[in-house]
């Protein structure tokens, strides 16, 4: 569960961790290794394992030896060891746990040189301290990079990291090239006043160190959960038969996804079975070249030269079968014989990729609007409808309808305006 910091507050709306990474739960860490040894009891005569991981600003982790028997458990601030000064972190992880850490990432605890000691826990002064100059930090980065700008320097100062006594400052920086800022940490002691250390670091450190939000949707693998940063190479882009395209294949950092070599030794093993799409297929009809391969379906696309619209579906049996003829210089008839015996399901190439049922099942189909009909007028007796016969006098010819009307007293008589409206006034005038 998270802090009281990372909680909702005013109207429903969250305040954020501000603590920034800090808190004691440890909840907002990033790689927090879950202690499933802490319940167990140690065997008898065993004493426990000095060895403490501490955590640093951005996930930075460190090995101590904590010397003063301390009786430490995770989420403490502790006070440690530095080059000059100490420096204030918290604790991670303790037990038995932080030795197959060690061992795993080949660091030893004899070594005073590289893992140093605890000094005691963190006081009430110590995380003032502390506080004051993290608040310093993010000023700082913005002077900082205005002074590299000004100088010309071909860097760019991503972070900077006060070590916990407030007595030294680190800035990282990325580079492609070799910079000369040796003016830049002049102005840099000058204006801040503290020792300055210039620490460069990769794009792909870069982008661990800052976080963010992938293509993908998910936050960056680098910033999560991964480790080590192996090399990715275009080559694992066309195992996969990916557009070498190199928006779409560059992550955050500016460098290829690290997620294109998660999914390449499958790929690689379902291609031990395909030929290589350079070997040509020779036939009676023509020589055949590939086209297109399903790695995970097993079929391969071959077209013959010059006909390059008529592509032929076969099974890597198949191609290996004829390239195996054609080694002992035997040709066959054509493809059209290999591409007759794959029956094929109309409905499969409709699928989707992975199996499931249409997206669309649950819409409802469009129906045709209906077409309103027409109201037929009220006729008075003896009277017809001009429309009700139309259709029927356009396909055949006029006849005398033998009909007879119905006798004139039916009819309603209408009556004939008057065109006097008055005929009191006209009588009169008569008699005159």
């Amino acid at each position: 569960m998270s802090c009281n910091s990372c909680s909702t507050g005013k109207d429903g709306q969250p305040k954020g961790c501000k603590n920034n990474g800090t808190c004691g739960t440890d909840s907002c860490n990033k790689l927090t290794v879950f202690d499933w040894l802490a319940n167990m009891s140690l065997p008898q005569g065993e004493e426990p394992f000095i060895g403490v991981e501490v955590r640093f600003k951005n996930g930075r982790k460190e090995y101590y030896r904590n010397t003063e028997n301390l009786t430490l458990s995770i989420g403490d601030v502790v006070a440690v060891q530095a080059q000059s000064g100490h420096d204030i972190g918290m604790v991670t992880l303790t037990g038995e746990l932080v030795r197959i850490q060690m061992k795993r990432k080949h660091v030893k605890i004899d070594d005073e040189e590289n893992v140093l000691k605890i000094y005691r826990k963190a006081s009430q002064r110590d995380i003032d301290i502390w506080s004051d100059a993290r608040d310093k930090e993010e000023p700082m980065k913005v002077k900082a990079r205005r002074f590299a700008i000004d100088l010309k320097l071909q860097m760019k100062i991503s972070d900077i990291e006060y070590q916990g006594d407030a007595s030294k400052a680190t800035f990282y920086y990325t580079a492609e090239e070799r910079v000369d800022f040796r003016e830049l940490i002049k102005l840099f002691a000058k204006e801040f006043r503290t020792r300055i250390e210039m620490k460069q670091v990769g794009f792909r450190q870069e982008a661990a160190r800052l976080g963010g939000i992938g293509s993908c949707g998910r936050e960056l693998c680098c910033s999560t959960w991964l480790t080590d940063f192996r090399s990715v190479s275009t080559s694992a882009a066309r195992y996969q038969q990916l557009s070498l395209n190199p928006l779409k294949l560059a992550g955050q950092c500016g460098k290829l996804k690290c997620c294109l070599n998660y999914e390449l030794d499958s790929y690689l093993d379902a291609l031990k079975s395909f030929p290589k799409t350079e070997v040509k297929l020779y036939t009676e009809k023509g020589t055949a070249v590939c086209q297109k391969t399903d790695i995970f379906g097993g079929f391969m696309w071959y077209a013959y030269e010059g006909e390059w619209m008529n592509w032929h579906k076969l099974t890597t049996d198949q191609a290996n079968e004829i390239i195996g003829l054609n080694k002992k210089k035997q040709k066959v008839a054509s493809l059209e014989e290999y591409a007759s015996e794959l029956i094929e399901d109309v409905k499969a190439d409709f699928e989707n990729v992975v199996g499931q049922d249409s997206l669309t099942r649950f819409d409802t189909p469009k129906r045709k609007p209906k077409r309103k009909p027409n109201k037929a007028k009220t006729n008075r007796p003896g009277q017809t409808n001009p429309n009700d016969d139309q259709g029927k006098s356009q396909d055949k010819p006029q006849e005398k309808s033998t009909q007879k009307r119905p006798p004139r007293t039916a009819q309603k008589k209408r009556r004939k305006p008057n065109p006097n409206p008055n005929p009191k006034k006209s009588n009169s005038d008569d008699a005159k």
